[in-house]
């Protein structure tokens, strides 16, 4: 059909830890690559649960060098997925805070299960942690100035119908019909011509694209500086044991 589907499979929540991130952009590179490929619709094999965002051990008591592999993991998945020439639907059938946020905020379409135990946001503000600005214009080009200043300032996760009425997420959907509205929307963007539709998403999305390549360095420093941070670290234990508690 030309269509690909993902799904995310990395117990217990999907977290994106540089391993994930490393095979899920050589896995769009593949598909990229793949001339018969025109579509991808990216879904969790896990129940409940989309992508629980960045993996917190990446960001924890490790080298600068780490930090430094993993923040440029983090910018080459939202430069392929952001840029993709593919057709790219999310089929959000968990919660998706924070980089799984991201991940579906940078497809060009989101289906969320019709359930408002699910939840999605960039809730970094709750971690202490700040959005980076690349984070912050692709949320900015999906909700507008004003919805993503409140929530990212408030770091907030919105349950799924909230997420639909602000725009976040696209349609709602029962749960049981998720894939099957995926492949529909799918159907229904791949009946224009491909050039077209690249080119249109090229010129709506290149402003935000260039201004992560144009700053990268700087970008990978500002994290690095960030993270190292006593006070920060401090706050991403307290959070890794709470996590701990809750299990």
């Amino acid at each position: 059909t030309g269509v690909a589907t993902m799904k995310f499979k990395s117990p217990p929540v999907n977290s994106l830890s540089l391993e994930f991130l490393t095979e899920f952009s050589i896995s769009l590179e593949k598909l990229e690559n793949d001339r018969a490929c025109r579509g991808v619709i990216l879904t969790s094999a896990l129940p409940k649960i989309f992508s629980s965002g960045l993996d917190i051990t990446e960001m924890c008591g490790k080298s600068m060098e780490h930090y430094a592999e993993f923040w440029r993991a983090v910018q080459e998945l939202w430069l392929r997925l952001y840029g993709s020439n593919m057709v790219t639907v999310a089929a959000v059938n968990g919660s998706s805070p924070a980089g799984g946020c991201l991940v579906a905020l940078s497809c060009d379409y989101r289906i969320m299960a019709e359930n408002p135990k699910f939840s999605i946001g960039l809730n970094e503000a709750q971690l202490g942690i700040v959005a980076p600005f690349w984070f912050k214009d692709t949320f900015v080009n999906v909700v507008g100035h004003r919805i993503a200043e409140r929530s990212l300032q408030l770091g907030s996760l919105h349950p799924a119908p909230e997420a639909h009425r602000l725009g976040l997420v696209d349609e709602l959907v029962p749960e049981e019909k998720l894939m099957e509205k995926a492949s529909a929307v799918m159907a229904q963007w791949l009946a224009l011509p491909d050039h077209a539709r690249q080119l249109t998403k090229t010129m709506m999305r290149k402003a935000v694209l260039d201004r992560l390549v144009a700053h990268r360095e700087e970008d990978i420093k500002n994290f690095i500086t960030f993270i190292s941070k006593e006070s920060i670290q401090k706050s991403l234990r307290m959070y890794m044991e709470m996590l701990k508690k809750k299990k």
